[in-house]
């Protein structure tokens, strides 16, 4: 099996970031830790061919990206604005999806001793290897986790603007709620959504677990919840895939939406605008986060900056007819 720069580093006892100045010669390295470096390259035998002609054009050979799942809309745009920025950088992309694997923290290891740094989405990779790699230096970018020591960090608003909807459901007069999503995991995303509208709604409003954040998944969950007979008056539902389910079971079961059920999303995704009623939603900017984290990484393989930025970014809420009438219905 081939060295990697990853174990080059541990040998040496510096970060990867050190070991890749070293062999490349593009930042300053005190002349004992290149001599460690250079002492922990000869033992291992390390070659470094990945860089090949990178080396010489001053370009790194690749980013890897550590996604939950690549099936579905959010993750889809969000990988899109991160490979387009990496084109422009002259990056090459490395995608792990840990959907349904085993062995997740061998497999980011792994990645993270074959590219220059990692975008993480969330908590998909293990705590003790993300502090081990942050121990190391590796040059990291977290999407859509709170704010982590040693490595970056972006995410969209999630809280105030949970805390809109919510306030505006209760404007519609409102009283009974559930909130359809995913397991919760303290920290994450759904997490803060569902904090912000349970701070505005307090016991008025019930977590109903999903097992993905999928439309057969809102689908089934909400058919099942509509069903009871105390069903609630209003559907906030963690993202817009899962909200199309609850639409859908909706209108199997003869309610009709939003004179007898309000439903609301999260993304606003392209499906949101044209749904039937239209989705009142939060727009996030998902292809901007992308874009972002792609601009960050490479900041911090190329040692542009080495301080830790952690940055959240606008959303908006969308008003449309899927969870009341209101006198000028947004257009998009």
């Amino acid at each position: 099996m081939d060295v990697t720069i990853y174990e080059v580093a541990r040998r040496a006892g510096v970060s990867i970031a050190t070991v890749s100045r070293t062999l490349r010669g593009t930042g300053p390295v005190a002349p004992k830790t290149r001599e460690k470096v250079l002492k922990a390259v000869e033992e291992l035998r390390f070659t470094p061919s990945r860089l090949g002609v990178s080396l010489a054009e001053g370009r790194h050979a690749a980013n890897g990206i550590v996604f939950p799942n690549l099936s579905g809309p959010y993750y889809t745009e969000v990988l899109l604005g991160y490979e387009e920025v990496a084109s422009e950088l002259g990056r090459s992309v490395v995608i792990l999806s840990t959907k349904g694997r085993t062995r997740v923290h061998d497999l980011v290891k792994d990645l993270a001793g074959r590219v220059d740094g990692l975008m993480v989405f969330g908590h998909t990779a293990p705590d003790d290897l993300v502090a081990e790699l942050v121990r190391m230096g590796m040059p990291l970018v977290f999407v859509s986790r709170e704010p982590l020591a040693g490595a970056d960090t972006l995410r969209s608003e999630n809280t105030e603007s949970a805390r809109a909807l919510a306030r505006h459901l209760l404007e519609h007069g409102y009283r009974r709620f559930a909130f359809l999503g995913a397991p919760i995991a303290t920290g994450d995303d759904v997490d803060e959504r569902w904090q912000g509208v349970r701070s505005v709604l307090g016991g008025a409003i019930e977590a109903v677990p999903t097992e993905h954040y999928t439309v057969e998944c809102g689908y089934q969950a909400a058919r099942t919840l509509l069903r009871a007979p105390a069903r609630p008056q209003a559907i906030v539902c963690s993202d817009d895939e899962v909200a199309l389910g609850a639409l859908l079971a909706a209108e199997e079961l003869g309610l009709a939406v939003p004179d007898e059920l309000a439903v609301t999303g999260w993304d606003d995704i392209m499906a949101a605008r044209h749904a039937r009623p239209a989705l009142t939603t939060i727009r996030q900017p998902m292809r901007e986060l992308g874009a972002r984290a792609a601009r960050a990484l490479d900041e911090l393989i190329t040692g542009a900056r080495d301080t830790p930025r952690h940055l959240v970014l606008t959303t908006e809420l969308v008003l449309r007819a899927s969870c009341g009438h209101h006198p000028q219905e947004e257009p998009r």
